[in-house]
């Protein structure tokens, strides 16, 4: 399952991410994290030390090596600089899978107590000023586009905050966007935002009450968000706690929480995967995107990069064993 944590900024969207993905590790599930957020606190929730966060080698810095290898024979990309953020598979195509061994992985992956971390990094000096940061979460909707996945594997990704996302076809590549909301107008109001965008595409929308102190705090949070809603997360010592670098195993965590984010993983459980309309959305997105600004810049048809005879769905069964397909 593909999976993405957003919110308001400060709601805590990193802390239940990271806090998901420890918890599955935990349980011999495998899990990918993508650090999507420009603000890359991700290594830090997941409890590296910041020297080894800033060792990581960063998505966005180098997607040409990204690109590179996910073209591999396409014929209908005729060189790498022409291929788009948005570019989808194709015959020739290489696809990932989630346990793989491959170079992409090898180059930008670390493992963190089980749980495998990728990140796309802040701005680099030289975009500060000219470029906005979806030049380099576009690293992220390539790789996903490209990425299979299968029942009991999870990637999760850590979105930048607010609507944000929604300036690019990212938002679609997920089977569950789980909404972070804190007990507060403004918070909600994200929520609300972000569902009304979303629902002109079949996004599935699941929301994660946090900071939670008292029974008020959850009333508000059931009443504004109604069947939305997945599971409420009180405030935690053990979170503060870990936050200042006493670094305690997941199992640590307080049992009312530990349900909480029990409750997140059934929910992420009960969904299905669609692959017809995950393929069919990322060629919706690859043309807007041609035909808004790509193929200007680019100076060729990027158009031409769909394969109107390929199924992303037959390469799915032939990649994986028939009991693994949802």
């Amino acid at each position: 399952m593909k999976i993405s944590f957003v919110g308001k900024g400060g709601a805590g969207k990193t802390t239940l991410a990271s806090l998901t993905a420890r918890y599955l590790a935990s349980k011999q599930f495998p899990v990918l994290v993508i650090d999507a957020d420009i603000n890359q606190h991700m290594g830090y929730s997941l409890g590296l030390h910041e020297d080894a966060c800033a060792a990581i080698p960063k998505m966005g810095l180098e997607m040409e090596k990204i690109k590179e290898y996910l073209r591999g024979t396409n014929s209908r990309i005729g060189a790498i600089e022409e291929m788009a953020k948005t570019t989808p598979p194709g015959t020739g195509s290489r696809l990932l899978t989630v346990t793989e061994e491959n170079p992409i992985y090898k180059h930008f992956v670390r493992d963190v107590d089980g749980v495998r971390l990728m990140t796309v990094g802040a701005l680099s000096e030289k975009d500060i000023g000219v470029k906005c940061y979806h030049a380099s979460t576009g690293s992220v909707e390539l790789f996903l586009n490209h990425l299979i996945d299968v029942e009991r594997e999870y990637v999760l990704v850590d979105m930048t905050a607010g609507t944000d996302a929604f300036a690019s076809g990212l938002f679609t590549r997920f089977d569950v966007t789980f909404l972070v909301v804190e007990p507060t107008v403004k918070s909600v109001s994200v929520y609300k935002q972000y569902k009304a965008y979303a629902e002109q595409y079949a996004i599935c929308i699941r929301v994660i009450g946090n900071k939670v102190r008292d029974t008020s705090d959850a009333t508000f949070i059931q009443r504004e968000v109604a069947d939305d809603l997945v599971a409420l997360f009180q405030d935690s010592p053990y979170v503060q706690s870990f936050e200042r670098g006493d670094t305690q195993p997941i199992s640590y965590l307080e049992p009312e929480n530990e349900n909480a984010v029990s409750a997140v993983v059934e929910e992420i459980d009960t969904k299905e995967k669609d692959w017809e309309k995950f393929y069919d959305q990322a060629v919706v997105f690859h043309r807007k995107n041609a035909e808004s600004w790509a193929n200007s810049a680019l100076g060729v048809d990027i158009t031409e990069q769909v394969d109107p005879s390929y199924s992303l769905m037959d390469e799915v069964v032939r990649m994986q064993p028939a009991h693994t397909i949802q």
